[in-house]
């Protein structure tokens, strides 16, 4: 029969979501979640030390006692299977990490746990895109494109309107859409390609150039202002490129102060555990949420979009894609 710890290590196989703060290596994230994992396995009830039969010598004193060598049979604890003998029954506790983040960004970060690896490996392939808020602030251009880079230039920003922003937002998601067609593998005058279009399941197959699928504004007061983005293969530098290509494409210039992941795929930032929540209990309560079910095809009929999607989401395109990216990683892991 298995240990109370190894049946609460069953259930804690699968995916979970964190918060990773900014400044903080993934790295450290990871260990940090895999120590604290042990420690709650660890910590469970021993199994029962099993025992087994011996004979003892009846070392009585009695006169009166019956002379020879006399023994009784006895059940005594297998003092070899003792805990105290064995030491912790989970030694090490493989956590693996999905799409990561740099040291300079922050938001979700997806974590794996025993077989659930085997999920992520699948999960890391799928088509899925990830939502980010990049904070910008005109004016200024470092070498790294980022505010923890060296100043290399500064520039007025006075002329610069929101509606200049917007028109050049989208120019800049236009030529990514158009990007978008050319590397994906599927003739695009043909039925195939519209139906994957209106589930939002068309995009390149693999690895490819990062390609912005959303862009837009959603707060400015020069010189700061914040972008709302969606995008497929990015990377955390090449985002803050874009922030700063924004900014001389408006003949200023422009670093990036902050990047958020706010989702990756079903995985969102309100269901991301913080630092006082990597706990073995708060972790099976997450997995559970997300484990995909083996009956179903598809998004659960009772599952309500807010806790698929982005709460904050109203297009109901982009609500449609996060729910066909559910449908496709459940049809992957089941």
């Amino acid at each position: 029969m298995a240990s109370p710890a190894v049946r609460i290590f069953q259930k804690l196989e699968g995916l979970f979501c964190v918060y990773k703060p900014a400044g903080v290596h993934w790295k450290i994230i990871r260990d940090t979640v895999e120590t604290s994992l042990l420690k709650g396995l660890n910590d469970c009830a021993p199994k029962a030390v099993p025992h087994h039969i011996r004979f003892l010598v009846d070392g009585s004193t009695d006169p009166e006692a019956p002379k020879g060598l006399t023994v009784s049979a006895a059940s005594v604890p297998a003092l070899s299977q003792h805990p105290l003998v064995t030491g912790p029954e989970f030694l090490n506790l493989k956590v693996g990490v999905g799409h990561r983040l740099d040291t300079f960004s922050s938001g979700v970060l997806v974590l794996a746990v025993g077989k659930g690896n085997k999920i992520l490996s699948e999960f890391y392939k799928t088509r899925v895109t990830r939502d980010y808020t990049l904070e910008g602030e005109f004016g200024t251009a470092t070498d790294n494109f980022s505010v923890s880079g060296r100043a290399v230039e500064r520039s007025t920003y006075d002329h610069i309107t929101l509606d200049k922003l917007e028109k050049v937002l989208a120019m800049l998601q236009g030529a990514n859409q158009k990007a978008l067609l050319a590397y994906s593998s599927v003739d695009m005058r043909s039925q195939e390609a519209y139906e994957m279009a209106v589930k939002g399941l068309l995009g390149p197959e693999g690895k490819s150039a990062p390609i912005l699928t959303g862009l837009r504004c959603i707060h400015f007061q020069p010189p700061h202002f914040t972008l709302e983005v969606q995008c497929i293969n990015e990377t955390q530098k090449y985002l803050c490129k874009v922030v700063h290509e924004i900014g001389l494409e408006l003949r200023s210039t422009a670093m990036c102060r902050g990047v958020r992941r706010t989702r990756d795929g079903p995985f969102t930032v309100k269901d991301a555990l913080t630092h006082h929540q990597w706990t073995a209990a708060d972790i099976q309560q997450a997995i559970q949420l997300y484990k995909p079910s083996k009956k179903t095809k598809g998004p659960p009929k009772n599952q309500a979009p807010s806790q698929i999607s982005e709460g904050n989401v109203t297009d109901t395109s982009q609500r449609e894609t996060k729910l066909s990216e559910t449908a496709l990683i459940e049809q992957t892991c089941s």
